[in-house]
């Protein structure tokens, strides 16, 4: 197709990966932002603010919670306001929430009565009660402001893709913009804790206010490029002809699989996609995978720390959070693989993509030998979640391009959000259950296949992570066995 339209039409520009480039720079600022308080609440705000585990938990649960909430609201208005002010108004209200983190320690301060860090870290009794409780409203005040910009990112950049890829390239446009979560995953552990120390030594709050600033304001440099570079694909002068055309390839099959009366694209209403069992597994698919993603990316920097007794700013932690992170970039062949067996065999995207999200799904079973293996050496967790990882992002990248592949795109952003809705509840389950599990773990020494305390209750979760993805593919393969794309009537 690619070489017929060149022949026709001349040398085609490529500006559609220049706007993918974009995409995935607003996922890494995106992951980076919801990092910074995973890498600083151990060893920086917890001693701050006599954090436990269950004040964590509590505080990454209500993030999750509302990123769901705001899912659902996020694909409608990226729908009605379009992708470029509907990005704009999420990455800024994000950016925004980020930096805001930074003033909870001033108002808990205010609040409570106390005049600097040093005094809040050395209180006791019911002060520190108080303090922990005060602060982690606060905390939580900044990230629903977070989470409710952050939801639209993906439906955004869903609909962007819709818009400047054919559908057979959207699974691996979505893959690199996708690997914008793990470069920000990767970058982390090796940016924020040396900022947040760094801002500490020279007498700048207790250091971890100014790592959230710093990364917070990230989202406004990004701001000023889209303002400037994205324009819808027939509007943009930088897209000629030949890339236009490649672009809207699918468009004579969708015109041939509506109805001849049909001018133009009716808008499918939320309630109206409910009724279709597609997008319900998609939503089964988010449901039952995402939060095994969260878990890892707000718990790993505690495990290391919790079961090895590495701080999150020691060199060993950090190295191992790279390493883990940098095995997670492999995922951005798995938006390939659809591509592969569409070549090879002739299916069509959605069974390939099936076929490919089944191969994905077995990769987590490694996470039950994790903790087993971790008791010989502390590389063999890192690396079995590493890989984890990387298949879950394989996994998204799919499982985001079938929404493409099965709706029109009035309805894209909608379907994408009600999707990251179910994710974000599961987040929510799994992010208060493990806060509550491990302080209870730790208090009752609790027991648990041969491991005892914290470890044990991280071995229950890692065993929930491990089946997550084929419970998660068995449920959609049998809501919609076969590729079958909604026609608006």
């Amino acid at each position: 197709m690619n070489q017929t339209i060149q022949k026709t039409m001349g040398k085609m520009t490529n500006y559609r990966w220049t706007i993918c480039a974009m995409l995935f720079f607003a996922t890494t600022v995106n992951y980076l932002d919801r990092q910074v308080l995973s890498l600083t609440w151990k060893d920086f705000i917890a001693p701050e603010f006599h954090w436990t585990d269950s004040n964590y938990g509590d505080i990454t649960a209500i993030f999750s919670l509302v990123y769901a909430i705001a899912n659902l609201f996020a694909g409608r208005f990226v729908d009605w306001m379009g992708t470029k002010k509907g990005y704009l108004w999420a990455i800024g209200i994000w950016s925004l929430g980020a930096c805001l983190h930074a003033i909870c320690g001033w108002a808990t301060e205010h609040v409570v009565g106390i005049h600097d860090a040093a005094e809040m870290i050395s209180a006791t009794g019911a002060v520190a009660s108080t303090i922990a409780i005060t602060s982690v409203y606060f905390f939580i005040a900044a990230r629903i402001v977070l989470a409710t910009g952050e939801a639209g990112n993906f439906p955004a950049a869903i609909k962007v893709t819709a818009e400047y890829f054919p559908k057979k390239d959207r699974a691996f446009a979505t893959s690199i913009f996708n690997a914008g979560a793990t470069v920000g995953a990767l970058a982390a552990p090796v940016s924020i804790p040396p900022l947040a120390r760094y801002f500490q030594s020279i007498g700048i709050g207790n250091g971890w206010e100014m790592a959230f600033v710093v990364i917070g304001a990230l989202g406004f440099v990004w701001m000023g490029l889209w303002m400037f570079m994205y324009k819808k694909p027939h509007q943009n002068p930088h897209v000629n002809a030949a890339e236009l055309a490649y672009i809207e390839q699918d468009k004579d099959n969708e015109e041939q699989e509506k109805k001849p009366a049909e001018k133009e694209e009716k808008k499918l209403s939320f309630w109206q996609c409910l009724k279709y069992r597609q997008a319900w597994a998609f939503a089964v698919g988010k449901f039952m995978t995402d939060g095994v993603w969260w878990f890892f990316l707000f718990w790993t920097p505690a495990y290391i720390s919790d079961v090895y007794g590495y701080s999150s700013d020691s060199t060993t932690a950090q190295l191992l959070i790279f390493v883990l992170y940098a095995i997670t970039m492999l995922s951005i062949y798995g938006g390939k693989l659809p591509t592969i067996i569409i070549n090879k065999t002739g299916l069509n995207p959605y069974a390939a993509r099936m076929r490919a999200m089944f191969i994905f799904a077995l990769f987590p079973l490694l996470t039950l030998f994790a903790q087993p293996l971790g008791a010989y050496s502390y590389w063999f967790p890192v690396i079995i979640i590493g890989i984890a990882g990387a298949a879950h992002q394989s996994w998204s990248a799919n499982i985001y391009s079938v929404v493409g592949d099965m709706f029109p795109h009035s309805a894209v952003a909608t379907i994408t959000g009600f999707g990251g809705m179910a994710g974000g509840i599961s987040s929510f389950l799994i992010n208060k259950s493990s806060g509550h599990l491990f302080d209870y773990a730790a208090a009752t020494n609790m027991q648990f296949m041969g491991f005892e305390g914290k470890p044990a209750g991280y071995f229950i979760i890692f065993c929930i992570c491990a089946v997550a993805y084929l419970l998660g593919w068995c449920i959609m393969k049998a809501l919609v066995p076969k590729y079958k794309p909604i026609v608006v009537d």
